[in-house]
């Protein structure tokens, strides 16, 4: 049987798989999801329609699935959905989706989300990303692998947070930042590429460099965006990886820091 605490209040038709673990004083919705292996702290706030997969460790004090922040919801059976293998650190805020939108907000697997992180509606975060304390994501921001947010990074509606980015603490978004870039400031600006991240996670010396002379055609070269990505397209033979950053700036709709 699941271990829940006795002053714990689990609702009648929420599904918990056998080994999941409930802290005191901890609220679960009746249309909660949670997998195997996952474990809820103590004074936690589950709701909504929400899906949490394994092996999960969830902090106290958090709030997953609540009502999005947006005037328009109007009590529609949005979801979230959060995957596996995930920290949710103290006083994390989740919210579900608008049907203005995908209709759910999602956290991919094996995430590190530091204390007082918010995610906010239609919000689409990939798998192995690091948000420090305090990172905030407005709405429908997409946030791709192994981004880095540092703490206090403030991120406006609708931005694309590039695979491999980085940005520093207090940093406000409110533009995309693409793949493998460091962004610092308020606004952003764009501060050379995550060489120390990209070196951590095995790229070659090779990639490396050919990422970094990408870089500077984006931002050092004087080309305009157009003729930047085929210059970058280019080099795409022989550096695989710049496929992603090509594909970053064509699919981008609020244009990139500068």
């Amino acid at each position: 049987m699941a271990a829940i605490h006795p002053t714990a209040i689990v609702q009648p038709g929420a599904q918990l798989a056998a080994d999941v673990e409930i802290g005191a004083y901890t609220v679960i919705g009746e249309h909660v999801e949670i997998d195997s292996g996952t474990h809820i702290g103590p004074h936690a706030v589950i709701t909504g329609h929400t899906r949490i997969g394994r092996d999960n460790r969830i902090f106290q004090f958090v709030s997953l699935g609540e009502a999005p922040q947006d005037k328009k919801y109007a009590g529609e059976p949005t979801r979230l959905e959060i995957g596996n293998g995930n920290t949710i650190r103290e006083f994390c805020t989740f919210n579900c989706g608008t049907v203005q939108d995908a209709g759910v907000t999602r956290l991919g697997d094996d995430n590190w989300v530091m204390a007082y992180v918010h995610l906010a509606h239609d919000c689409q975060v990939g798998s192995h990303a690091i948000f420090a304390n305090n990172a905030q994501l407005a709405g429908h921001v997409l946030v791709d692998d192994y981004a880095i947010l540092g703490g206090f990074t403030a991120v406006h509606q609708f931005c694309h947070i590039g695979a491999h980015s980085i940005t520093a603490i207090g940093t406000v978004v409110l533009q995309d930042v693409p793949p493998f870039v460091t962004a610092s400031g308020n606004t952003a600006r764009p501060y050379g590429i995550n060489s120390e991240g990209l070196k951590r996670r095995g790229f070659a010396p090779a990639a490396i460099a050919a990422i970094k002379r990408a870089y500077k055609t984006l931002y050092k070269s004087g080309l305009g965006i157009e003729d930047a990505k085929r210059e970058i397209a280019l080099d795409i033979g022989e550096c695989p990886e710049l496929q992603v950053l090509l594909n970053f700036l064509i699919q981008s709709t609020r244009g990139i820091i500068r």
